[in-house]
């Protein structure tokens, strides 16, 4: 299965928040960890972010599990 990565500036695009606020979901374990690419930089797996995006629409529709 192929995973992608997305930077963090595709992810706000995707998401509609802040990085603040991301950084502040990650702290509380409610948002996809980034993963390390190089000594300053990080991405996130498309895949994760997706889920969690769909997550969220699923909420709203009062279909959470």
């Amino acid at each position: 299965m192929s995973q992608n990565l997305i930077r963090m500036p595709e992810v706000l695009r995707r998401i509609g928040l802040g990085k603040a606020w991301v950084y502040k979901l990650i702290s509380q374990g409610i948002f996809p960890k980034p993963v390390k690419i190089g000594s300053r930089s990080i991405a996130f797996v498309e895949s994760e972010i997706d889920a969690w995006i769909n997550q969220r629409i699923a909420e709203r529709d009062g279909e959470a599990a």
